[in-house]
């Protein structure tokens, strides 16, 4: 099991910057992969940034160039700077953690954030 506890949500205008950031109650070095989903209302989750156990990164097309993910695993964190905020980047921000269970992959989730960006 892991628990997931995001922080560093909240409003802010079109352009502007926020950092999101995660913290595993687990050792970061036992987690594969740790990323970050949203969900829009009435839309499903999807995937925003992931960065792997060996730091290999993974992008929404839609938000290259203005997020970074990035994960400390001695203090079990995984975190994403976002920069040039637009207004069709509000939505709730979910912190993901996945690794593998003997055999089986599972996905842990914390309880999601809301980033609300105004025009």
């Amino acid at each position: 099991q892991v628990q997931l506890v995001e922080s560093g949500g909240g409003l802010v205008q079109a352009g502007g910057s926020l950092r999101l950031s995660c913290v595993a109650s687990r050792s970061g070095f036992s987690i594969t992969t740790m990323g970050w989903y949203r969900q829009a209302p009435g839309k499903q989750r999807d995937l925003v940034a992931v960065v792997s156990s060996g730091s290999r990164t993974n992008y929404a097309d839609s938000v290259k160039g203005r997020f970074t993910i990035s994960r400390d695993n001695t203090k079990n964190t995984v975190s994403l700077q976002m920069n040039s905020l637009k207004p069709e980047d509000t939505a709730v921000y979910y912190c993901n953690a996945g690794m593998w269970d003997m055999d089986t992959w599972r996905d842990y989730w914390g309880q999601g954030t809301q980033v609300t960006v105004s025009s």
